[in-house]
């Protein structure tokens, strides 16, 4: 009978080394096949929780939070750009030209949990922002992405217009801080152990067979 795994994936929509880190984890989990099962839940994260409406310049933004050279920030490009490659999933990050505010795409992520497209909204969210160049903090853009993984449109509307699940979002970026998280991705599997970072699959592969053999 397949054991079935508990994993909280720590993130933010607008993380590159998140959007690595699911890909990793799904390339993982198809390693594995039946003999594990995962619940996976996304908790919330926010890089740059006070980001002003309409974002910032990339280039300045790096700059200005970690010192980043003009020729640093294109070799780290270069290097998630050949991680996402490897895994299937497109970076075009000369499309991301500015570093949006996520917190209503929290918000919405919360409320597909409970409707049960959470992973499809992600994988969704990520693609708007990292292939597509989209900004996830535009209620037209969220609107439709919540509607194109099968979320109820009017719903959704509704929540973004108003503060709901503002509330339990911030309790869980909360906990999870108090928790020590304070970089991401972070997977937390059984509430007891912690994967950081954008690792390859072997290392999420490694970790699950374990795991469910325990």
């Amino acid at each position: 009978m397949a054991k079935t795994l508990k994993i909280d994936f720590v993130s933010d929509v607008s993380c590159p080394w998140c959007a690595v880190g699911l890909a990793s984890l799904q390339t993982a989990l198809g390693r594995v096949g039946p003999d594990v099962k995962v619940d996976i839940t996304f908790q919330p994260f926010e890089l740059n929780p006070q980001m002003v409406v309409g974002g910032e310049d990339t280039t300045e933004h790096l700059h200005k939070k970690y010192g980043s050279t003009p020729e640093q920030a294109a070799a780290i490009k270069e290097t998630i750009r050949a991680r996402g490659a490897e895994l299937g999933f497109v970076f075009n990050l000369d499309k991301r030209s500015r570093i949006y505010n996520t917190f209503d795409a929290h918000r919405l992520l919360h409320w597909a949990h409970l409707e049960g497209h959470q992973l499809a909204l992600k994988q969704a969210l990520l693609k708007a922002y990292f292939t597509d160049g989209e900004d996830p903090s535009d209620h037209t853009v969220l609107l439709r992405l919540a509607e194109s993984v099968g979320l109820d449109g009017a719903h959704a509307k509704a929540i973004l217009a108003s503060d709901t699940y503002a509330a339990d979002v911030r309790q869980q970026e909360q906990f999870y801080q108090q928790q020590g998280i304070h970089s991401v991705p972070a997977v937390v599997i059984n509430d007891r152990h912690l994967i950081s970072g954008g690792q390859p699959p072997e290392v999420f592969e490694q970790a699950l067979r374990q795991l469910a053999q325990a």
